[in-house]
């Protein structure tokens, strides 16, 4: 009797466990179907505060002390990025809108602290889109020499190098300033690019559903509209009217700017109609980033004007690829005399690294992530040794050096203090590194420039 009931009770508890399985499955693909019918990034959007913003600093209650840090007019404290709990989208607008002001803030100090002009692009434009870029009193008449300041990608306009660094570091961490006030007390020339100025961004004119015209031409009765809509179209509408109700975005259109509607065309313009007209005899680049492959492209279309121009380039972080931009063996040999490309790298500063490709030498930048390069100098800012202010204010650095048959000279920090000027070169020498400092044949001052670690860049 018992052998005739175990089978039985086996069977049975097979059964209850393969209906409980069953269950189970039709729970998860219920779950399964009902997840996937929310969509997260919309539901993040329930509740948001508009996406209106203050127009300027003092409404948006933020201030640059004396140390050009941002601060809070209210507390003192930084800036707070998550100003809205679990609302990552109003906090990203939020954040686009500061960096606006802190865009037209720049130009502000450009403008008065640097006394530069701005130079409306392109030079012949009516009624057009245009952009624009920054040029220092002598920038076109200096006969020496003249230093090219090109950035990187992004949303960083002329005078910026990283938006992030001015927000949450300082002025001096995240602008060109440093660099342009001393280029100017060292009797530099100075254009300040804007390579990321390429296109005037307007509201796009709103457009009529297709869908929406046809049910609306059609002259079927209300009843059979109503069916035509899928029940699961309906029931995900209810579901997302139910829990939220997100903010729709301005639609916007780009005009591109001729003949500047990229970083590449925008570069080419500038040496053009202003670079090639200078009187300068000497010009000196830093470029950063995409900057980097914008110049490379530059010395593609106007190399012989490129190579009887400019002494020096400091490329950082530099997204050039001489194989990809197919450039020429006479050029790759010509940016391994004059070019030297600092990478982020955890190696101290100018550490020779080993290079990827047949073009310019790559040494450490002395930190080891992309946009925070620029903040090496921070870690040195206090030290006693360092009593020159003007020294820290180029974030650390160098032009390329140079010996005698092309041989890369190491010099100590402690030149850094000791600049000595030398007699001026005959007027037919070409310019160069001659005993670790760059030489500027008919340059004001002795016929010299900067030595490598006088030019501190990025």
């Amino acid at each position: 009797m018992q052998l005739a009931v175990k089978p039985a009770v086996y069977v049975l508890l097979i059964t209850m466990a393969q209906v409980a399985g069953q269950e189970d499955r039709e729970k998860t693909t219920a779950l399964k179907d009902l997840l996937s019918r929310i969509d997260l990034d919309e539901l993040m959007k329930k509740d948001e505060p508009p996406f209106t913003f203050p127009k300027t600093l003092e409404e948006f209650e933020y201030t640059f002390n004396e140390l050009g840090q941002l601060r809070h007019t209210r507390t003192g404290e930084p800036f707070v990025f998550n100003a809205g709990e679990d609302l990552h989208r109003w906090n990203q607008k939020r954040y686009e809108a500061l960096g606006e002001i802190i865009t037209q803030y720049v130009y502000e100090l450009l403008e008065t602290k640097c006394n530069m002009t701005r130079e409306i692009l392109p030079v012949d434009a009516v009624d057009e889109p245009t952009s624009f870029i920054y040029l220092s009193p002598d920038a076109l008449t200096n006969p020496s020499k003249l230093l090219l300041l090109i950035q990187g990608s992004g949303v960083v306009r002329a005078g910026q190098w990283a938006r992030r660094l001015i927000i949450n570091q300082d002025l001096d961490s995240g602008t060109q300033i440093p660099f342009i006030t001393r280029a100017m007390e060292e009797g530099f020339g100075v254009i300040v690019l804007n390579p990321n100025e390429n296109y005037l961004e307007v509201e796009k004119a709103s457009e009529p559903s297709p869908l929406l015209s046809l049910t609306e031409s059609s002259d079927e009765p209300v009843e059979k509209k109503e069916r035509i809509d899928d029940k699961e179209t309906k029931k995900k509408r209810e579901f997302y009217e139910k829990y939220r109700n997100p903010q729709k975005e301005t639609e916007t259109e780009r005009i591109p700017i001729r003949e500047n509607a990229s970083s590449e065309e925008h570069v080419l313009y500038v040496w053009d109609h202003f670079v090639s007209k200078a009187a300068a005899k000497n010009v000196f680049i830093v470029a950063h980033s995409y900057g980097g492959l914008s110049f490379v492209e530059l010395m593609i279309q106007r190399e012989t004007q490129v190579k009887n121009r400019v002494c020096a380039v400091a490329l950082t972080d530099s997204a050039h690829n001489v194989w990809l931009q197919e450039t020429s063996k006479v050029t790759q040999d010509w940016m391994r005399e004059h070019c030297c490309n600092w990478i982020s790298s955890p190696e101290p500063l100018d550490t020779p690294l080993e290079p990827m490709l047949p073009d310019c030498p790559r040494v450490s930048a002395g930190w080891q992530v992309h946009r925070q390069r620029l903040l090496w100098w921070e870690s040195q800012r206090h030290r006693e040794a360092r009593a020159d202010v003007l020294e820290e204010l180029q974030l650390h650095l160098q032009i390329l050096q140079q010996g005698p048959g092309g041989q890369r000279l190491r010099r100590g920090r402690g030149d850094l203090h000791h600049r000595h000027h030398t007699q001026q070169l005959p007027e037919k020498q070409t310019p160069g590194f001659v005993d670790g400092r760059l030489q500027c044949p008919g340059a004001v001052g002795g016929g010299v420039g900067w030595s490598a670690t006088d030019l501190m860049i990025l």
